[in-house]
Parts: structure tokens; sequence; C-alpha cells
């Protein structure tokens, strides 16, 4: 079973919400997610006034599948990476931006806010995320002592009798 590359939690799932909240308020997008490159949602916000989001979990399998062909189109060409993506219809666009290389900022919005506005905050927003994603890379993975598998079936032996 495929997992998310990282967890947000704590103080780190507060700051990226606080994050999210503060570029939706200043960009007047509908919703704001934070995708890992595996496709998962690790948050997201979206705005009151905004129409029921389409499936959110399908937009992220879909916006890192899309920045993994990316990728490699990038490569082919000889770049490094293109952190951007923009894709624009006649009633909306999506904006998705690298946050680091283990995150995806994705913004959709309709035709009537700019895209300079969107790129602008999303740019300072991901640098702010940036930092939040090098601590929760850094933190120390949980480790369990020897009895910990013992100890757990015995309490759910307790439990389930």
């Amino acid at each position: 079973m495929i997992e998310p590359s990282l967890a947000l939690y704590g103080e780190a799932f507060d700051q990226v919400e606080t994050q999210l909240e503060d570029l939706l308020e200043a960009t007047g997008v509908r919703y704001c997610l934070l995708v890992d490159r595996k496709g998962f949602v690790l948050s997201h916000k979206e705005a009151l006034w905004a129409p029921r989001p389409p499936a959110l979990d399908s937009v992220a399998t879909l916006v890192a599948s899309n920045a993994a062909a990316t990728a490699a189109l990038a490569n082919m060409l000889g770049e490094r990476t293109f952190s951007e993506q923009i894709h624009q219809g006649e009633q909306g666009a999506i904006y998705v931006e690298s946050v680091g290389d283990v995150a995806l900022l994705t913004l959709i919005f309709d035709s009537r806010v700019p895209l300079g506005r969107v790129k602008l905050h999303a740019k300072k927003t991901i640098v702010l995320l940036t930092e939040v994603m090098k601590n929760v890379k850094d933190a120390p993975p949980v480790k369990f002592n020897d009895d910990f598998g013992s100890s757990a079936a015995s309490l759910l032996d307790d439990l389930l009798g």
C-alpha cells in the first residue's frame, strides 16, 4: 500500500494550516492544497463562498502525476526542473508550484482572480512552507522498544478477549 511521503502533525500542521488560510485570504482563490509528491493531500483549505470542491484526493493524484511528467519533460530539455505549472481554462485555473522536493502547493481559482496576485502570494507562502517542511523532514523517527509488540498484543487480547 502506498503511503504519504510525510505526515504533518502538531506544530507543523498548525503552521501549514495558518499559511494556507492566509494565502486563501490574500489571493481570493477557491481552494488551497498542499500535496505530497505521491499524490496525497497533506492539508487543504477552501473559501467559505466556494462551491462544493472537486474530489480533492483525485485532484492531488492528478497534480502529482502531472508534476512527475513535467519533471521528466524538463529533464529531457536539459532543465533540472520546471518549478511551476499553470493550467488556464475559460472559467478557472490551477496554479501548482513546488515546495522544495517534497510537496506541491496547488491553488484552484476562477478567472476573476489575477494570476499575478496568485503567483506573488504563492511564492511568499512557499518560502515559509519550505521551512516548515525542512523541520518535518528533520524530525526524528519514532522508535519502539523491544517489547512493544508483545505489549500491544497483550492489550489487544485484553480488549478483544
